[in-house]
């Protein structure tokens, strides 16, 4: 995959896993559209290869469809506020922001789950208070950790027969 068709695959995944992938003919007017990008970034110039991919090598350690879900929906604000910068007066700039906007609007959760990892990194583990927090809630933690995944498909698909919708 060139430099060049990394923002039109990554928009491509955004799109079918969010659901909105129903019409080729979304894919083929934002293929012009992020042509059109593309020329307004000099995303043809030498130094984009450098240091390899930004989004599209972090999608391969998210394997399961919700996972994805919540990284896609982080990717799409951040374009989103790449393009809060650009000539907003340029239809093709409206137009991929708008498709992307509707993307992320679709997973409303995907959002404070990112903001749920991101609290977590902030957390000062070597401060007292936390500490002791941190080990009244470690029984609960290891339960979750325990569960194995052959027993959480389980639970699933029991509750998906039981529901009738």
């Amino acid at each position: 995959m060139t430099c060049q068709t990394y923002s039109l695959f990554v928009l491509s995944v955004i799109m079918i896993y969010f659901g909105r992938f129903g019409n080729s003919l979304i894919l083929a007017q934002l293929q012009n559209d992020i042509d059109q990008l593309k020329a307004d970034f000099n995303s043809s110039h030498s130094d984009v290869a450098d240091g390899g991919p930004i989004f599209t090598d972090k999608l391969i350690n998210w394997t399961e469809r919700n996972e994805k879900r919540i990284i896609l929906s982080q990717i799409a604000s951040m374009y989103l506020e790449m393009l809060e910068n650009t000539d907003k007066s340029k239809a093709h700039v409206r137009h991929i922001s708008e498709e992307l906007y509707t993307l992320k609007n679709s997973l409303p959760d995907g959002l404070k789950k990112v903001k749920d990892l991101m609290d977590l990194t902030k957390l000062q583990m070597n401060d007292l208070k936390i500490q002791r927090k941190a080990v009244n809630e470690l029984f609960s933690v290891l339960q979750k950790l325990v569960e194995t995944p052959s027993s959480l498909k389980r639970k699933r698909s029991q509750s998906q027969r039981r529901c009738k919708c």
